[in-house]
């Protein structure tokens, strides 16, 4: 008897974690404009993180834009101004990839409003600038592994530009030299003069030759983690390689939980490229940068 109260047991778990994880159709990833949840009888503004039920509706306005991730962990943007069924859209997303859900539970408890009070508390005070200091968004040099080929560098400064980016050998003989008036940057690491090599970046203002600018270390993932992160990329499902603002904002969750920063750098830039007026993916990276001490509250720092 004790034992078959005991696998009763268990099944009602299992049941109830099953439903659970069922419990929702999709979550909201992004949301931009007067969308609106209709659940039961009345609507509501729509926010990100929500989780919308079969039975709701939703009302995406003009000009809006809404990215969701099913509970199969199938992507979806919505850019129509229309009401949409819950159950027409899952209806119609077919199966995804579940371990999708893994990455996007975590973007979403990343960017939550208790994740960034836990990290108010955290940081402390803002800095001040020191005139003419250039601050490289790039992790210590014991995070500098990437999957990718290009590397995208994103900088702050309170002086203008040019500026001078510089990769250079670790014996620090220079490899590859550009100028930009920009404030970031792109290395495209299966140049031939790179491919082979691990490398040190610095970002100059143009004329620049004191000795102090610091350095970052880009290097190569052992041929092991490539294909660690190959396999689980393939896992992830075909839909994840669609060049889409959402894909992108989930891959920069995937490679930070992969602790493979720089690379999560480059899939915030080009969610944002996608899609530069949804304020959710500005928003997430520079919560991402404060969250992994890629930068500081600062008081006088401008950038363009």
């Amino acid at each position: 008897m004790k034992k078959n109260g005991i696998l009763v047991l268990i099944g009602f778990f299992a049941l109830v974690l099953g439903v659970n994880a069922q419990d929702y159709a999709f979550k909201v990833m992004a949301n931009k404009g007067s969308n609106e949840v209709k659940t039961g009888s009345a609507w509501q503004a729509l926010k990100t993180g929500d989780k919308l039920g079969k039975d709701d509706e939703l009302k995406v306005a003009e000009n809006a834009y809404v990215a969701l991730v099913h509970n199969s962990g199938k992507p979806l943007e919505l850019k129509e101004a229309k009401t949409y069924k819950i159950a027409d859209l899952a209806a119609k997303v077919g199966p995804g990839a579940s371990v999708v859900s893994k990455y996007t539970d975590f973007i979403l408890s990343s960017n939550s409003a208790e994740a960034k009070k836990n990290r108010l508390s955290a940081t402390g005070s803002v800095t001040r600038d020191l005139p003419g200091e250039i601050k490289v968004f790039l992790p210590e040099n014991q995070f500098g592994d990437t999957f990718n080929g290009i590397v995208h560098i994103t900088w702050e400064t309170k002086v203008a530009g040019p500026f001078e980016v510089i990769a250079k050998n670790m014996f620090g003989d220079e490899l590859v030299k550009f100028q930009t008036p920009e404030y970031s940057a792109q290395i495209d690491r299966n140049d031939p003069k790179l491919k082979n090599e691990d490398i040190l970046v610095e970002v100059r203002r143009k004329g620049d030759k004191s000795k102090d600018v610091k350095s970052f270390l880009i290097k190569r993932l052992s041929p092991e983690r490539q294909n660690l992160i190959k396999k689980l990329i393939t896992e992830m499902g075909d839909d994840i390689q669609q060049p889409t603002a959402l894909n992108s904002f989930i891959m920069a969750g995937f490679y930070e939980e992969n602790r493979l920063f720089i690379d999560a750098i480059g899939a915030y830039e080009d969610a944002i490229k996608l899609a530069p007026d949804v304020p959710t993916y500005k928003e997430a990276f520079e919560e991402f940068l404060f969250r992994n001490k890629l930068k500081k509250p600062s008081q006088t720092t401008q950038s363009n």
